[in-house]
């Protein structure tokens, strides 16, 4: 693979061994590890996470895992003032933020977009809505292919929610309130387990405010209880559910002009007048699941893990459609979606401790299996308003857009996966990882349209894993990792008559990497070389509008961290990535231009991330940081370029025992910038946040 001499030479800085800590050879028999990510530790253990559940579904040390895996900890998305999933991953390396339509959480990940690969504590999650980080303990995101344990998807990679959880005495309450109205409260309530063996836990926000786009505005719910049973010496029954309603002011953004978004006021808003009532997304989840854990000695455990859900989405919107460059002029579309989904997911899974033949093992077998109805009903209708590129007046529209539906469908998903992994110990310093999975998806898909047949399609895929570790040292780990992943035609969305036909898309990651520990482990850096090639993506061809599969994206990379302790109360959280991303073959065109050879969308070959805090003294302290984007595509022909930007955070607090305060201030010097594209269309991009401020009170009792 062709590397840049400046990417490559920052790799070999990193992963010199001399920066690593001397050590010990590891003799120690290793510990059966359970699969259950536990609730907070009662000590914060910083910014630098030394294990993860997400890539091996096991509890591993991250400098076991052959595999780049970046985990944002609770303590970063306390000190940085997370609300959102946006605002934790552009934190993340090689990660790229999308608009979302307005309505939903989405990024990309190594180049490739991400919309289906959200998952919580383990469980698919894909339904297309806003996240609320007041359950969360952390974040984890597996870069590269991991359908050898989570199944169809993952190209660039995934992001696992890990939720808080009974097990520790909290009682906690926030009051939240900042810039444009925001107002949120926030609680966060457990016990540890009692006499009879029952803990809980239960968490919960509501969040109201505006925004600096006119118009916008949020309202938001969200309550998710928790209580874990000890049934047995060696067996307990963890119970869970979830309750979120989002409602917000579908936004698309402001369109282009001449190769650049319209400049305009960041608040200039592309819709209808009145949109709260007009303009608005509103959706409702429903969550219960159940993680059931036996022990039957100390080298054998089971586990299953069962949790359904429940989605309804609300979407009307209003969006530039087309742009009259001439007369200066944005044509506006109007639109309803209406979504009703519902199903289950469903995962037995058997850890078994083993030596063979001198090796130590650790397998996994495991069987998923889930089902999915999606329903959908679409309107869609354009110029249904006329308004000025610089100076948009929102104007009145139909609330229901007009003419046929332009979908109407229900579509059932059926999965049912076996997989096995198995983590060896070959010798004091090599280890390795292996695994393959088999999916069998059924899709069939019910258009209710007039003269429309159904449709189905049934996939069978296999999903291979494997790397190998070499450590000369408790504090070296350097690694080489092989893994796969597949794409079905109608993975997230209705099947079509124009995909149905269409054998999945494939994708395969070559990774190289090093994880080094520092200052005794209070720190840690990491580094990863990786090629990711994405073959048979679909494409419309031009002459028959038919779509078919030709296409195929590439993504050479590098990722860069550097996160942990400095000593005498510092604390550091650091990321590089530089990304050389191409569509390498494709017959599609965009806006005039030829696909083949462009760069794909919202991917900047740059960016960069830094923060620093520090612990003053008699509980005192502050951090500042900045987050560097590099210049992005806005549409896959490459016409519209969202200019890179840099944008400066800090941060101030007072924490004693029972209270904390801190203040939050973003975009420090008020930069204007975009932050955020839809990756498909040139004329829906984000214009970011002016400076802002955030106050932040937490009382503990």
């Amino acid at each position: 693979m062709a590397m840049k001499k400046t990417p490559l030479a920052l790799l070999l800085a990193f992963a010199f061994p001399i920066y690593a800590q001397a050590s010990g050879s590891d003799d120690a028999e290793p510990v059966m590890q359970t699969v259950t990510v536990t609730g907070a530790a009662e000590a914060d253990p910083g910014y630098n996470a030394a294990k993860s559940s997400s890539a091996t579904k096991t509890d591993a040390p991250l400098r076991d895992i052959p595999q780049t895996v970046n985990v944002i900890p609770q303590a970063l998305l306390r000190d940085q003032g997370a609300r959102s999933l946006q605002d934790a991953l552009k934190a993340v390396p090689g990660v790229g933020l999308s608009t979302g339509d307005g309505q939903r959480d989405q990024v990309t990940i190594r180049g490739f977009s991400a919309i289906a690969d959200q998952f919580i504590d383990g469980m698919r999650d894909d339904a297309l809505y806003f996240r609320d980080l007041s359950n969360i303990e952390q974040l984890e995101v597996v870069k590269g292919p991991a359908a050898v344990l989570y199944g169809r998807g993952s190209s660039g990679g995934l992001i696992n929610r890990v939720t808080k959880k009974p097990g520790i005495d909290v009682n906690e309450v926030t009051l939240q309130a900042g810039s444009w109205a925001q107002k949120r409260g926030q609680f966060d309530i457990g016990r540890k387990a009692n006499d009879s063996g029952v803990s809980f836990r239960v968490t919960g926000a509501v969040e109201d405010a505006n925004g600096y786009r006119d118009q916008q505005f949020l309202e938001r719910e969200a309550l998710s209880p928790s209580a874990k049973f000890k049934l047995g010496a060696a067996t307990t029954l963890l119970v869970q559910g979830e309750y979120l309603r989002d409602k917000r002011v579908t936004d698309f953004g402001n369109p282009a002009y001449q190769g650049s978004v319209v400049v305009t006021r960041p608040g200039a808003y592309y819709g209808a007048a009145n949109a709260r009532d007009f303009d608005y997304t509103e959706s409702r989840v429903h969550a219960l699941g159940f993680v059931l854990e036996h022990a039957f000695s100390d080298t054998l455990k089971l586990r299953n893990a069962f949790r359904y859900f429940d989605y309804k989405l609300d979407r009307n919107n209003t969006l530039v459609g087309s742009v009259n460059e001439a007369a200066r002029t944005a044509s506006l579309t109007r639109g309803n979606v209406a979504r009703d989904e519902d199903g289950y997911f469903n995962q037995t899974e058997l850890v078994q401790k083993l030596t063979l033949g001198g090796i130590r093992q650790e397998l996994l077998y495991g069987v998923e299996v889930g089902k999915q109805n999606k329903e959908q009903l679409v309107r869609s209708q354009a110029n249904v308003a006329t308004i000025s590129l610089f100076n948009p007046v929102s104007p009145v529209v139909p609330f229901t857009a007009g003419g046929a539906p332009t979908a109407n469908s229900l579509s059932e998903f059926n999965v049912s996966s076996a997989y096995v992994q198995d983590q060896l110990t070959l010798s004091e310093h090599w280890k390795a990882l292996a695994g393959v999975r088999y999916d069998r998806f059924e899709q069939e898909t019910v258009d209710r349209r007039p003269n429309q047949r159904k449709l189905a399609r049934t996939d069978g895929n296999w999903s291979p894993r494997a790397g190998l570790v070499y450590q000369p040292s408790d504090s070296q780990s350097y690694y080489a990792s092989f893994s796969k992943s597949y794409q079905p035609s109608g993975e997230t969305f209705a099947l079509a008559a124009n995909n149905a036909e269409l054998a999945p898309e494939a994708t395969v990651n070559k990774e190289v990497g090093a994880k080094l520990d520092l200052f005794d482990g209070r720190a840690s850096v990491t580094a990863a070389v990786f090629r990711l090639q994405r073959d048979h993506i679909k494409a419309t061809d031009p002459a028959t509008s038919r779509i078919i599969p030709m296409g195929t994206q590439r993504t050479d990379g590098v990722e860069l961290t550097f996160a942990g302790t400095l000593g005498d109360g510092w604390q550091v959280w650091s990321g590089y990535s530089w990304l050389d991303a191409e569509m390498i073959a494709s017959i599609a065109r965009d806006d005039g231009q030829a696909v083949q050879g462009k760069r794909p969308t919202l991917t900047p070959r740059h960016s960069a991330n830094l923060w620093f805090s520090k612990d003053i003294a008699n509980g005192f302290g502050a951090g500042a940081g900045l987050n560097h984007v590099g210049a992005r595509f806005a549409n896959p022909g490459n016409t519209v370029t969202l200019p890179g930007y840099t944008t400066v955070d800090a941060m101030a607090y007072y924490r004693a025992k029972s209270m904390e305060v801190q203040l939050n201030l973003m975009n420090l010097l008020d930069r204007d910038y975009i932050v955020a594209g839809h990756g498909s269309s040139k004329h829906l991009s984000m214009p970011g946040a002016p400076r802002s401020a955030q106050l932040t009170l937490r009382y503990r009792f």
